[in-house]
């Protein structure tokens, strides 16, 4: 990878790592659905009006938009309003590298090998570890977090799966004419859970900060995130670019301990560094046992 792509993978990390923290700071003031529908709309518009819709059936659009935009934040952002800490979800969202491939082998019949069984058994722990200090622990994360954090990671893992389905497409376009799909829903769901009342009150007292949050959201973590990612993907084989995203929840639980100043219970840092272990087992396991394999002979 040449030196100025590694530059603009390691942006691209610490925009994604540090957007849990921009979440946390915009629903100060913007209540979750409310922050969905403004950042995904500030995504379509005026975009789509210059970048041509991707050439894919309408319905996968709709299932990329369905699932990526708008059920992974709906989760999300509904986890951290209800006490997900910034740094425990850039790390439990990660769960969606073993739904993608448990969905890949049951749907897309792709092989499952020893080391993803092993990364997720190991994972799985993890996980546990850190939800057993739900609602006591010093982190204050609360159990619906928890959960509702593990149904965002199963949503990106599906939009995964239809991403793939996809196939090779202009990323650009299909982020943006996939934004159109969860407007009207965020819209929706802020009207019913928040209510008018609340949605005028928040818009006409947005602070400074949470304009920030919504630009970053739009701008930086989905517009610039996804479409340079997506170059990078294309520019190198998937076994270089994918793993770096291990590196997002390090980025995550560090600013948050920075910015926020986020504190865990031992129990969850313990979680976190056997998830992480899941992680890199599921990642680069097989190559490992290869080269093994190799060197024995």
């Amino acid at each position: 990878m040449q030196a100025k792509d590694r530059l603009l993978a390691l942006a691209i990390i610490v925009v994604w790592g540090v957007n849990f923290v921009v979440i946390k700071v915009g629903l100060v003031g913007v209540p979750p659905m409310l922050l969905g529908a403004l950042r995904f709309s500030l995504v379509a518009f005026p975009a789509i009006f210059f970048i041509p819709r991707p050439r894919i059936p309408l319905r996968m659009l709709v299932a990329y938009g369905a699932t990526i935009s708008l059920g992974q934040f709906v989760f999300l952002f509904y986890a951290m309003a209800v006490g997900m800490p910034a740094g425990l979800a850039s790390l439990v969202l990660q769960s969606q590298v073993f739904f993608t491939v448990a969905i890949a082998g049951l749907w897309l019949g792709e092989p499952v090998r020893w080391h993803n069984i092993a990364g997720m058994a190991v994972a799985a722990c993890g996980l546990a570890l850190i939800g057993s200090g739900a609602a006591h622990g010093p982190g204050g994360m609360t159990v619906a977090g928890f959960l509702l954090t593990l149904c965002a990671s199963l949503c990106w893992a599906t939009g995964n799966i239809v991403s793939k389905k996809i196939g090779p497409v202009d990323l650009l376009g299909l982020v943006v004419w996939g934004a159109l799909v969860p407007i009207v829903p965020f819209w929706l769901l802020s009207l019913w859970f928040e209510g008018p009342a609340r949605i005028g009150q928040a818009l006409s007292h947005i602070s400074g900060m949470g304009v920030f949050a919504v630009c970053y959201l739009a701008f930086c973590a989905t517009l610039f995130g996804y479409t340079m990612w997506g170059r990078l993907l294309t520019r190198y084989a998937a076994s270089k670019v994918a793993p770096l995203t291990l590196l997002v929840p390090v980025v995550g639980l560090v600013s948050a301990r920075l910015l926020l100043g986020e504190a865990l219970a031992l129990a969850q840092w313990a979680g976190a560094v056997v998830v992480m272990a899941g992680l890199l087992l599921n990642v680069f396991g097989g190559r490992l046992w290869s080269g093994r394999a190799l060197v024995s002979r």
